[in-house]
């Protein structure tokens, strides 16, 4: 076997999609599988698509053109970059926009390829990340998008707690609705998509609260990991183990708890500190912040402590540990959403499928 690897559990991962695209058609919502955080790797989409995603949604527009074989629809969650236009309007069915310079470019270049594309307007509701801030400004951008012919104003959306760590609650939400009427009413124009956010709504599903007419979440890491991002809690009937990341042990030595000598800055710009606890069994993993932050992964063994790392390595405390460790032993840890990102993006991590009936 290769190390470091991360296993991933595709019955888990497959039966999580269908708990929450079930939690969410109870309240008239469809999920946009969003599939960025784990590099849209096939294997995985597969089981979202079996669990019955409505829409694939990735940031990267080459994440979806390598997704062009599955009969979805296609959402690209970052704004659109000028350069892309031309990819886009070739491999994307549906954008998310706030700036009217790039949508008069998507709609020349959906008149050059007499073909229509689809967009949502994206809202910002204070969490002052994309979206279009002032609402005059946003009735303007509408009345520009609605007189052009190869653009489908299809609805608006939000973003929240990603940049701001703004919540999402009724009163926001159902702003969000209120924006919705008006457009429909003062231009006579349906708009069929609400998109009310990301993971970090599932509370309000599950304590019932989520506005009626919320018709769209784009949802990631309470598909991947079990988990809403609001508060960091489990979702009810899911599985949080659907990943677990695999390392070797290079060396196990008896060191100090302070290095020796004079202490200056680390490899990463930073000077380290460090307390005495005397001689303490160390061991060193062959992964490193290359490949993930230390920080947002966790030992299986919870008696072992991650002390640190390199670029290349990871240094961990095993003297408590609840069993002894020796070179060439596989320490395993849980994953965070953000060491998921990292994990899947390095190109020296293992990705191992398992499919446990």
């Amino acid at each position: 076997m290769r190390y470091p690897r991360i296993e991933i559990d595709l019955n888990k991962i497959r039966s999580n999609t269908q708990t929450i695209v079930d939690m969410c058609h109870r309240h008239h919502i469809d999920v946009v599988g969003v599939t960025k955080v784990f590099c849209a790797e096939k294997e995985i989409v597969e089981q979202m698509i079996a669990g019955g995603i409505s829409i694939i949604g990735d940031s990267r527009i080459e994440n979806l053109i390598k997704l062009k074989s599955y009969d979805l629809p296609k959402l690209l969650l970052r704004l659109p970059m000028l350069s892309q236009v031309e990819a886009i309007i070739e491999h994307v069915d549906i954008t998310l926009n706030s700036e009217l310079r790039i949508i008069r470019a998507l709609s020349e270049e959906a008149a050059k390829k007499q073909k229509r594309h689809q967009i949502i307007l994206m809202v910002d509701l204070g969490d002052l990340r994309e979206g279009i801030f002032d609402e005059e400004t946003l009735i303007r951008t509408v009345e520009s998008v609605i007189s052009m012919e190869y653009i489908d104003l299809i609805g608006i959306g939000t973003n929240l707690t990603c940049y701001g760590g703004i919540l999402p609650d009724k009163d926001n939400l159902e702003r969000l609705l209120a924006i919705r009427s008006y457009i429909e009413k003062t231009y006579n124009i349906p708009l069929k998509v609400v998109s009310g956010g990301n993971s970090s709504s599932i509370y309000l599903l599950e304590s019932g609260k989520i506005p009626e007419g919320i018709n769209q979440l784009r949802l990631g890491e309470s598909i991947v990991l079990g988990r809403e991002t609001a508060f960091g809690l489990k979702i009810k009937g899911t599985s949080q183990d659907t990943m677990i990341l695999q390392c070797e042990i290079v060396e196990l030595q008896e060191k100090p708890s302070v290095p020796i000598g004079v202490i200056g800055m680390d490899a990463f710009g930073h000077v380290p500190t460090f307390e005495d606890h005397g001689m303490r069994q160390k061991a060193i993993c062959a992964i490193g912040k290359q490949d993930v932050n230390p920080d947002d992964i966790r030992p299986l063994d919870q008696d072992i402590k991650i002390l640190g790392g390199s670029s290349d390595y990871m240094i961990l405390d095993v003297t408590d540990a609840s069993k002894k460790y020796q070179v060439g032993d596989i320490i395993s840890f849980s994953v965070s959403y953000g060491s998921v990102l990292s994990l899947f993006t390095s190109a020296y991590i293992n990705k191992v499928y398992v499919s446990n009936e």
